[in-house]
């Protein structure tokens, strides 16, 4: 498949990174990409629908996986579904869109937004200790004495200082509420101290479920259930596995021995608030929709305010933020095998990464006995993609990475572009009346205090004009790119070269120009 996969990682960067007050300049792109609506957005994606239907076929056939099932979301739309192999091996069963797996840890994302819900009511606060909703907390002994308490945002974040969890939590997801509050009263062990690290717990999740029953006053899975599913329509998604149709419900597997053995499903539980929650690909379409529409911030009606949406998107932007950091691989790579680095964060019940040439991924895996998923979007794109296995920790991410690159490689999806604010729209044309002979230029009122104590008019002179004489006659003046609503750059497109035109405003109103580079850069 690498001929097929996309030379996403290739393309340069529009941003600028900046450390102080230094420019990077390995970051400037002067590339500008073209404006689609959504419907030329989906026309070219559609060339890229048979080469992800196969990339899922050959890693069912090279992972042993029973069953598949995947949908692309674009721009807030299911655009593309499908499966690969069954849902129950024995009777047969095709895996499809509507088919309903255990999505595992794909849960804590919901469980993280009913907290938010109820913060954004009131009725709780992120620093609170997580004690006053769990009186059995007090007695939690602290590994040092400098220790601070656990608050909820620690158990948003993995970082509550509970060790790692993953092969012992898979196996509590049907204790009852009266095995989680004696677990906690007998005595948690530390791993560290909180508010210092991440480290994956599961446990702290199911905690989260806990007090969202405690504040709620109805079971954790009734108030997602009432406020995030319903809202949204995910109509056939349950807790409980018996309530599903035998039709319709992923039976899990394990590989073993050359063939595949079927795990026990369990019963909801008190951790059912880390990884209970058993959906389709229609139905958890419309939740990685949601989390799209957050995206850019805007001046429309939030949907927050609707009742038809649970959330306000400042609120599902706060979720996506990392909040831990959780790694940085200076040995990572694309799909197409490249050297691409990445530093990788934990917001509230979401994985977060962002790679060598800046994409920003937001998600969250999956895995228990029998199953395993992931979902992630891009959200500088539009795009996102989700799948689920029915196989022991089947490693979707992996998958899904290829797919997203194929996706936005092959649809040759830009990035979103800010829209130019007018002050970054009104400082490019004045500053153009000035090129290149700066005239009157201390006199234009467009440049800030510092401007000119920081470079004189005569040496600013002299290296607008040196870069014009070797650039040949200015062309054309190509559009505007923002970086925010203060900062960005423009080309100036000369006979032999072109000039790159970088400036930032100052926080004053009206903003004026605190800093300005011209590079030269090949046509």
């Amino acid at each position: 498949m690498k001929q097929l996969l996309p030379a996403l990682f290739l393309m340069a960067s529009s941003a600028f990174a900046q450390t102080g007050a230094t420019r990077t300049m390995a970051h400037v792109t002067t590339y500008q990409p073209p404006v689609f609506t959504d419907a030329d957005r989906l026309k070219r994606l559609e060339a890229a629908f048979p080469v992800v239907e196969k990339i899922y076929k050959d890693a069912a056939e090279k992972r042993h996986l029973p069953g598949i099932a995947f949908g692309i979301v674009l721009d807030g739309k299911l655009v593309y579904s499908g499966g690969v192999g069954y849902t129950d091996v024995a009777k047969k069963i095709p895996a499809t869109a509507k088919s309903l797996f255990r999505i595992a840890s794909m849960t804590k994302s919901l469980t993280s937004m009913a907290i938010l819900k109820l913060r954004d009511e009131g009725k709780l606060q992120l620093d609170d200790p997580a004690e006053n909703y769990i009186p059995e907390l007090k007695l939690h002994k602290y590994l040092t004495a400098d220790a601070p308490k656990i608050t909820v945002r620690n158990l948003m974040t993995h970082s509550a200082g509970f060790p790692e969890d993953n092969p012992w939590g898979d196996r509590q997801l049907d204790d009852s509420d009266a095995d989680l509050l004696k677990l906690i009263k007998d005595g948690i062990s530390n791993s560290n101290v909180p508010n210092v690290t991440y480290e994956y717990s599961n446990l702290g999740f199911a905690m989260l479920g806990h007090i969202i029953t405690v504040v709620s006053k109805k079971p954790y899975q009734q108030y997602i259930t009432e406020t995030i599913l319903k809202p949204l329509g995910m109509n056939d998604t349950q807790w409980e596995y018996t309530k599903v149709p035998a039709e319709k419900l992923a039976l899990g597997y394990r590989w073993q021995d050359d063939k595949w053995l079927e795990e026990p499903l369990l019963h909801d539980g008190s951790y059912g608030a880390m990884g209970g929650l058993i959906t389709s690909i229609d139905d958890f379409s419309k939740y990685v929709a949601l989390h799209q529409s957050a995206w850019p911030p805007s001046n429309a009606p939030d949907t927050g305010q609707n009742a038809a949406s649970p959330i306000k998107r400042s609120s599902l932007r706060e979720m996506q933020k990392p909040w831990t950091l959780s790694g940085l691989n200076a040995q990572a790579k694309n799909s197409a095998g490249q050297l691409c680095p990445e530093v990788t964060g934990y917001g509230y019940g979401l994985r977060w990464g962002q790679n060598c040439k800046g994409q920003v991924g937001i998600g969250h895996t999956g895995g228990l006995p029998g199953f395993g998923s992931q979902w992630r979007i891009l959200t500088d794109y539009g795009v996102g993609i989700i799948s689920y296995a029915n196989l022991t920790y089947a490693g979707m991410g992996t998958v899904n990475a290829v797919v997203l690159d194929t996706l936005v490689g092959i649809g040759k999806l830009p990035p979103r572009q800010l829209p130019v604010s007018p002050i970054l729209a009104q400082r490019k044309a004045e500053l153009l009346k000035l090129l290149p002979d700066w005239s009157n230029a201390e006199r234009s009122g467009i440049f800030a205090e510092n401007f000119f104590p920081d470079k004189s008019v005569a040496i600013r002179r002299k290296v607008v004009q040196d870069l014009y004489a070797k650039v040949g006659k200015i062309e054309r003046v190509g559009d505007l790119i923002p970086e925010n609503q203060l900062r960005g750059h423009f080309l100036l497109e000369g006979e032999k070269a072109n000039i790159d035109v970088f400036f930032t405003l100052t926080p004053e109103n009206p903003a004026l120009i605190q800093q300005l580079d011209f590079r030269e850069v090949p046509k």
